[in-house]
């Protein structure tokens, strides 16, 4: 029983966010923190690569920066027809935060609850895309690009008669259009941010109950759930970004 609560509550401060205020309208700053940190971090590597970059033979950080940054550029190329100034910078934003967020989740369990204990600060969840409010966030902000895209290349005529007059094209049936395309107008933001979410709170939870098993087990599995881990922190990042890519080039093309 006593192994069961040590357990219990070990899964407990790990899953305790740092919090300011209660209720609805409370923050977590661990995940703020976290968040503005990687933002920190980007912005930071990308003006020093962009500022002191050469024109010859790159560096090994030159040359991986400029790698993703042609691998994004492509991509949006490839989906995106319009030219549009904001989509390119936007999607390799989308691309290296959320990347670098979920990269946090490759630390050891414990090393920055540990490092946060030596401040006094005794909750601290380091992990940003495993707080719900983080990725729906970030999905909202998405939806309202959809709606701002679509309300500019369509206008609000546009945009009705897309809600109202397709998949059925009689006209008794445009109410049922509207509930139809509503609903899925409003489970883009909603499946982009559980889908972030719901992946890295399962891999944050698998290894918080690796790191409860004995000292040869957590080696015997963690490595192999850490190099697999790597797979899923990128293929979120890339799924998150081509889907913020696609639903603007909705938004921007005629049915």
């Amino acid at each position: 029983m006593d192994n069961v609560s040590s357990a219990h509550e070990y899964i407990e401060h790990h899953l305790t966010f740092l919090t300011l205020g209660k209720g609805f309208w409370s923050i977590n700053i661990d995940s703020m923190i976290m968040v503005w940190m990687v933002g920190l971090l980007f912005i930071g590597v990308f003006r020093y690569v962009a500022t002191r970059g050469t024109k010859g033979v790159p560096g090994r950080l030159q040359c991986f920066i400029e790698i993703t940054f042609d691998f994004v550029n492509n991509l949006v190329k490839e989906i995106f027809k319009t030219e549009d100034k904001l989509i390119g910078p936007l999607a390799l934003t989308i691309f290296v935060w959320v990347f670098l967020m979920n990269s946090i989740d490759l630390l050891p369990v414990d090393f920055v609850p540990a490092l946060t204990r030596l401040f006094g600060v005794e909750h601290f969840r380091d992990l940003p895309s495993a707080d719900v409010n983080v990725p729906v966030s970030m999905a909202l902000g998405v939806f309202i690009l959809i709606i701002g895209y679509t309300l500019k290349n369509k206008g609000i005529v546009g945009f009705i008669k897309e809600l109202t007059t397709q998949p059925f094209e009689h006209p008794l049936l445009y109410p049922v259009n509207f509930i139809l395309e509503l609903i899925t107008l409003i489970s883009k933001p909603i499946s982009l941010g559980l889908r972030l979410f719901g992946n890295m709170y399962a891999g944050e939870m698998i290894f918080i109950l690796i790191a409860l098993m004995p000292w040869w087990m957590q080696w015997a599995l963690s490595v192999p759930w850490a190099l697999f881990h790597i797979l899923i922190v990128f293929l979120q990042a890339f799924i998150f970004m081509v889907l913020t890519i696609v639903y603007l080039a909705m938004a921007t093309e005629e049915h």
